[in-house]
């Protein structure tokens, strides 16, 4: 009987022990803003072709026009599927452009931006990112 005492005992004083550890660190990532993050990108990378919406695929990608050009709005490649679908990033076309998978999707033309190089992967992340958290101005 002791034994069966004494092992409850020290279960308990395990799982007390155990819930006194600090819960793993969940890695940060600070929200994304739409003028300081995302702007740089599209008009680094992608203005130069899209500057004031009459050009290929009908938007301006300058400043907080662009906002206006890309949320809600349908894709005139693919008009199924929206532009930026805030909160999906897996559903927004100008992903599926920068990724190049829009092929897959039912779009066409080239991945963006066109003749260059594709985006750095982390100004990728940081669209996606905006995107996830809403695609807010």
């Amino acid at each position: 009987m002791k034994a069966v005492i004494l092992g409850a005992g020290l279960l308990a004083l395990a799982c007390a022990v155990r819930a006194e550890e600090p819960a793993p660190a969940a890695s940060y990532q600070p929200a994304v803003s739409y003028q300081k993050d995302v702007v740089p990108i599209l008009e680094q990378n992608c203005a130069t072709c899209h500057l004031t919406g009459e050009e290929a695929g009908g938007m301006s990608l300058v400043g907080d026009a662009a906002i206006g050009f890309l949320v809600g709005q349908p894709s005139q490649e693919a008009p199924a599927i929206m532009r930026v679908t805030a909160g999906e990033p897996d559903k927004s076309y100008l992903v599926m452009k920068l990724e190049g998978t829009h092929i897959d999707h039912g779009g066409s033309g080239s991945q963006m931006p066109f003749g260059g190089l594709p985006l750095a992967p982390e100004d990728i992340a940081k669209i996606r990112q905006w995107i996830a958290e809403g695609a807010k101005p």
